[in-house]
């Protein structure tokens, strides 16, 4: 078992920048590949970005690359997502999660899951 929980979403006007962690406790961090994903109000979960075991492969959506840079601290059990540049529409519950060993775009791969963190930009 994981257990992840996340922190550092907030209110921020477009342009601004948060970064989110997620510190995870139970089983071996270091086996399990990261993500992020989030969901606004009535749209389906979609993917953010995913880092690999080490940290030194990662993956970003078409609609954060070169804004939201994610990584990984396995001394300290915990991922984060910086999130610059920020629009109105990243407006959403962001959530990390673990699955073993191999990263993914699908949700529907991860096996652990946190509550989640609301970010909100006004415009």
């Amino acid at each position: 078992q994981v257990q992840l929980v996340e922190s550092g979403g907030g209110l921020v006007q477009a342009g601004g920048s948060l970064r989110l962690s997620c510190a995870a406790s139970g089983r071996s961090f270091s086996n399990y590949a990261m993500g992020w994903f989030r969901q606004a109000p009535g749209k389906e979960r979609e993917f953010v970005a995913a880092i690999s075991l080490g940290g030194g492969s990662k993956d970003y959506a078409d609609s954060v690359k070169g804004r939201f840079t994610i990584s990984r601290d396995n001394a300290k059990n915990t991922v984060y997502l910086q999130m610059n540049s920020l629009k109105p529409e990243d407006t959403a519950v962001y959530y990390c999660a673990a699955r073993p060993y191999v990263r993914s775009w699908s949700h529907q791969e991860y096996d652990y899951w946190g509550q989640g963190t609301q970010v909100t930009v006004s415009s």
